[in-house]
C-alpha cells in the first residue's frame, strides 16, 4: 500500500474551523477587490489554530469570509478568500 503524501510543511492535516462574528472580528485588509477584503491579517489568540485551518466570519447565518489560514507568525494570522463579502474597514 503506498504511503500517504507528507502534508505541506506548516499545514495541519486535521484542519479546524475558527468561527468569528463580524462584529467581533478586528482585522487589517492586506488585499482587496472592489472594497471587499480578500486577504486579511488578524490577531490569533487560540494556540490550537494552525496554518491550514479555516477562518469563517459570519453575521448571523450569512458568511462574509470563508478562507484558509495561510500563515501564523508572532500571534498574527494571514487568511485568504478570493470570494470574500467582507467589507474593508473604514479608517477615520
Amino acid at each position: 500500500m503506498p504511503e500517504a503524501p507528507e502534508p505541506e510543511q506548516g499545514l495541519n492535516p486535521n484542519s479546524k474551523t475558527l468561527v468569528i462574528e463580524t462584529k467581533d472580528f478586528h482585522f487589517t485588509s492586506i488585499e482587496q477587490t472592489n472594497g471587499l477584503a480578500t486577504v486579511v491579517r488578524f490577531q490569533i489568540m487560540n494556540p490550537f489554530i494552525k496554518p491550514g485551518d479555516v477562518l469563517l466570519v459570519l453575521t448571523g447565518p450569512d458568511v462574509h469570509f470563508h478562507g484558509l489560514i495561510r500563515l501564523i507568525e508572532d500571534g498574527w494570522a494571514l487568511a485568504t478568500d478570493s470570494h470574500s463579502l467582507l467589507p474593508i474597514p473604514i479608517v477615520n
